[in-house]
């Protein structure tokens, strides 16, 4: 180990002045930040010289991973070229041009129109206003409500936070504001009844969200939002035959389908977009993430020609959409997602996450098998996610005040390996750069397995009282 002096001083100062996102401000103070300084492939140095397998690519988002010098050429030369011009006002630049060229070609159904911003979040209200444009276009203003699923996640910003099915994200802020409804996540593992197939299981989640919609009157909702499978609402992905029966659903009721591909896109569940796999064809579409492997803040927020066709006749009658950001289609952030995807097509990336993301699951199962503490290993692709339990044979859950999954997350990290710990679930979650090996993933699980029985085989009689 080195550096341990620059780490106080660095240490010091982000205690003195930074606010962190997603952080408990007390944890911090007591434990120090961890600071990182470079990355290469799919490992990352922080200050002090430890190194460390990131199996979550960054936040699910480094797919080609780190240290490319074409990406940092590529930003490097489009700065020099032109470092900023906005796109208000019908102004626009050709790494914007030809990114939504490229992007119409690659998005499922006719996606053909694109919108870009900064990150998931604004990519997901974006969609929101377009929502509502959209229908207030088409006479019809009161058609507003948004229905997504309790443990999904959509983002952080007032309207997105309302999305995100996650409780702890509404309280402090008197959320979710009155447009947003929540239904039933499709978690078979956990919220299935004793002896109900998935069949069965899938038809009574789908009733339960067409009984919503009628509650609230089909004349009232503008969308409904779902992530092909969920992120850090526990890595779900959907029973057979879930999406296909939704779909119809909304139909029926003439409303649209927001696919939230933040995470999923881009190759990370083997196909490039998660759409694909689960037969969603959307109106509506977010991507973030993997657009750039994080190397850019880029997002993009994706509508139908049909959509488009609407907002464009209504622009007579309400002149501007009046929406938009200082940073949409920065000229950087395009250029680079440019080049990130010639990457991910040139190295096959997609396909290799798809054939390391059947080895990690295979080698993730082999490894908790016989684990008493591991309810079942979920997910798609290069996202897995291990459900942590209190008594498997009675699947009984752990409580969440006993916080087991941020404990093995930080033995994990003492061994070298970055996971995610979701917390409102009990989950660990692994996702990690779309570059990966047999022999990375051998590595990773070892690590993990080894966090595992350190904190699984050391619990106390308090951690095992089940949640109440």
């Amino acid at each position: 180990m080195k550096n341990i002096r620059r780490y106080d001083d660095l240490a010091d100062a982000d205690q003195k002045h930074l606010l962190h996102p997603q952080t408990n401000i007390a944890d911090l103070l007591a434990e120090g930040p961890k600071i990182m300084e470079s990355g290469q492939g799919i490992r990352i140095t922080d200050v002090t010289g430890k190194q460390l397998i990131d199996g979550l690519a960054g936040l699910w988002c480094v797919n080609v991973g780190y240290g490319r010098e074409e990406l940092a050429e590529v930003m490097k030369k489009a700065a020099e070229n032109l470092s900023y011009f906005h796109s208000f006002s019908g102004m626009a630049n050709p790494p914007e041009i030809l990114l939504a060229e490229k992007l119409s070609a690659m998005t499922p159904g006719s996606l053909n129109r694109v919108f870009f911003g900064c990150s998931g979040s604004d990519a997901n209200d974006t969609l929101l206003k377009v929502v509502w444009h959209y229908n207030y276009i088409k006479g019809r203003p009161e058609k507003k409500k948004i229905i997504s699923r309790w443990f999904s996640y959509h983002g952080t910003s007032i309207s997105t936070a309302s999305l995100t099915g996650l409780p702890s994200f509404h309280a402090p802020y008197n959320l979710p504001i009155p447009e947003v409804r929540h239904t039933e996540m499709p978690h078979y593992y956990r919220n299935a009844g004793a002896g109900e197939s998935e069949d069965a299981f899938a038809a009574r989640m789908v009733e339960a969200l067409e009984d919503l919609i009628l509650q609230e009157g089909p004349e009232t909702i503008g969308a409904f939002i779902a992530e092909p499978v969920s992120g850090a609402g526990g890595v779900v992905a959907p029973p057979p035959g879930y999406f296909e029966a939704v779909q119809k659903v909304l139909k029926k009721h003439d409303i649209l389908m927001i696919a939230d591909e933040v995470i999923c896109g881009y190759g990370r569940l083997g196909a490039t977009f998660g759409s694909e796999i689960f037969n969603i064809t959307p109106d509506l579409m977010s991507s973030a993430k993997g657009l750039t492997s994080g190397y850019f803040p880029l997002s993009a927020a994706h509508l139908t020609d049909e959509i488009w066709e609407v907002l464009k006749e209504g622009s007579e009658q309400t002149g501007n959409f009046a929406h938009g950001y200082t940073y949409s289609g920065h000229p950087v952030g395009c250029a680079v997602a440019l080049k990130n995807l010639e990457i991910v097509e040139r190295e096959g990336l997609v396909e290799n996450a798809r054939i390391m993301g059947g080895y990690l699951h295979r080698q993730l199962k082999k490894a908790f098998r016989d684990s008493p503490h591991v309810g079942e290993v979920r997910g798609c692709g290069l996202l897995a996610g291990i459900q942590l339990i209190a008594d498997r044979e009675k699947k009984a859950f752990f409580d969440v005040e006993r916080k087991i999954p941020m404990r093995i997350q930080q033995a994990a990290y003492k061994r070298g390996l970055l996971c995610r710990n979701l917390p409102s679930v009990t989950t660990i979650a692994l996702a990690p750069p779309l570059i990966v090996s047999e022999a990375d993933i051998d590595e990773i699980v070892g690590l993990l397995k080894d966090a595992f029985d350190d904190v699984l085989g050391n619990l106390s009689k308090n951690d095992l009282i089940p949640a109440g």
